[in-house]
């Protein structure tokens, strides 16, 4: 048929970088972001990590087609910030999640795999 391979999807082609700045010509302190094979998951978790931060005015996301895997974040700050700045701290941010998310579920199954020898 006429659908691409499947790892399309995720494997970036050589040569394209997995995100891209474009700042706004006519709004400041605003830019859109293109990050490369991502889809709403990356999205949605970025778009509402950027929420969490006073300094932004509006984060939003759209998949330009569905045939393209890519999706482009728009990010509006406030006059003391940068969208630049926003973006790095909600990665930063999240990437410390989870690291936690992650910890917290290897203590646990570490207590569950101890509590299971002992019976």
């Amino acid at each position: 048929m006429n659908a691409p391979d499947r790892y399309e999807r995720f494997v970036v082609p050589e040569g394209t970088k997995k995100v891209s700045f474009e700042k706004d010509t006519k709004i400041m302190n605003a830019a859109s972001f293109t990050i490369e094979r991502e889809d709403h998951t990356i999205g949605n978790i970025l778009r509402m990590q950027l929420h969490r931060d006073p300094n932004v005015h509006f984060a939003g996301y759209k998949l330009p087609h569905p045939l393209q895997y890519k999706i482009i974040v728009r990010i509006h700050t406030a006059s003391q910030s940068s969208p630049t700045q926003a973006y790095t701290q909600a990665i930063n941010d999240l990437d410390k999640e989870l690291e936690n998310l992650k910890q917290a579920f290897e203590d646990e199954k570490t207590r569950f795999e101890r509590m299971k020898q002992g019976y």
